[in-house]
């Protein structure tokens, strides 16, 4: 029996890459994973495909030798009030499935939400809490009750034997409602792959011959407008990059993107985000203060420096506890297009390129795993390969 650590993930294997993603990957370097996504309706068609055009039961995927994908079977309406109560008693169940399928003992679980999943384990298994964002705070952005969120809150943390919190303003939160310790696991970025940006192909609906300001990242109510016509008003090349929440600024957004010198490019692939980063000059984290995004502790802030790039931010704490002058902080859109006018008379320097790699790489999800690893007490016993194979089904 090998063991394997569960990482119940807040978003599908498939959805946008976020925190979950990023950390179960670069830990299974240390440890086999098992991936748990969130449930799948059996009424949903996409997901469980058979002669009736639909699954009843849970789905194995097998991404590499160290990384397994769980896809669990919940009832109809699976995350209503009432239908809850039989939602998470039945992953649980399919993930103890999937283990035994695998052959493996649980070392760890790792709920990435709120969702009743460290329930049940046998003891010497670690429950672990991963706070990728102050859910709580974050109720109305997502469209969730925070009555209910807050109980939910409290239920997992009196469950959790190891509380990780993204942000020191969220384990701050969470020490003062009585956790004894709560560590600080800020999130990463994938330094060794962005650091090629400038070698990654440009993108053909930009021009070569002028200064780029980019956004890259969901565009919702996290996002500051003001802060980019600020920027836009510059004159210089403005890039938008990600997913629009229908429900953000539409009548300012598309005024914004109707400016000859503003060019919005949608979601992207992954393939394709290196080449947006090497092309632009300065990473704009443009957030509202707004309690959210101040235990947030933003993507793509590393990842612009990964690429090379200085960053012109809000002063959000994740900024500051990131503590360096490769970065700079403006509260006012003024203030703002003022710092990226400033940034763009050095973005290419090479010494501040090659010192804004190195930043960026000591905050590399290998880092972030490690420090993971070395909490779970994951030793070399652990690290023994698992053994690939086809897709499977109960």
């Amino acid at each position: 029996m090998t063991s394997r650590v569960v990482f119940c993930a807040g978003t599908s294997y498939d959805g946008l890459i976020g925190s979950d993603r990023h950390l179960a990957t670069a830990l299974s370097a240390h440890a086999p994973v098992l991936w748990v996504d969130p449930p799948v309706s059996v009424v949903t068609p996409q997901r469980f495909r058979g002669a009736a055009g639909r699954r009843l039961t849970p789905r194995l995927t097998h991404l590499d030798s160290r990384l397994v994908r769980l896809t669990p079977a919940a009832l109809p309406g699976w995350s209503r009030p009432g239908v809850r109560a039989t939602t998470w008693p039945l992953v649980r169940a399919q993930v103890r499935w999937a283990l035994r399928r695998l052959a493996a003992t649980p070392r760890a679980v790792v709920a990435c939400s709120l969702d009743d999943v460290l329930t049940g384990w046998a003891p010497g298994v670690r429950r672990v809490l991963y706070g990728t964002d102050d859910y709580v705070a974050g109720a109305r952005l997502m469209g969730q009750d925070a009555a209910r969120l807050e109980r939910d809150e409290r239920r997992q943390l009196a469950r959790a034997d190891l509380v990780l919190a993204v942000s020191p303003v969220l384990r701050d939160r969470w020490t003062g409602q009585g956790v004894p310790e709560v560590v600080v696991l800020p999130n990463g970025c994938d330094a060794e792959r962005f650091a090629g940006a400038d070698e990654a192909p440009w993108p053909a609906s930009l021009p070569a011959d002028r200064p780029i300001a980019g956004l890259i990242g969901q565009l919702s109510d996290r996002i500051d407008i003001a802060l980019l016509e600020a920027v836009a008003d510059l004159g210089s090349l403005l890039l938008v990059v990600g997913p629009l929440h229908p429900g953000w600024e539409p009548e300012r957004f598309a005024a914004l993107t109707r400016r000859p010198n503003v060019r919005y490019a949608g979601e992207v692939g992954k393939a394709e985000l290196a080449g947006y980063l090497g092309a632009i000059d300065v990473g704009l984290t443009p957030y509202r203060d707004s309690a959210f995004n101040r235990a947030s502790f933003p993507l793509k802030t590393l990842e612009y420096l990964a690429a090379g790039r200085p960053v012109v931010s809000t002063d959000l704490p994740a900024t500051r506890w990131l503590a360096t002058d490769l970065i700079t902080t403006a509260g006012t859109p003024t203030g703002f297009a003022a710092a990226v006018r400033e940034a763009f008379s050095t973005a290419r320097r090479p010494d501040l390129v090659v010192r804004r790699r190195a930043f960026a790489a000591g905050h590399s999800w290998a880092r972030r795993a490690g420090t993971l690893a070395g909490l779970l007490d994951l030793r070399p016993r652990d690290a023994v390969p698992a053994t690939p194979t086809p897709s499977e089904d109960p």
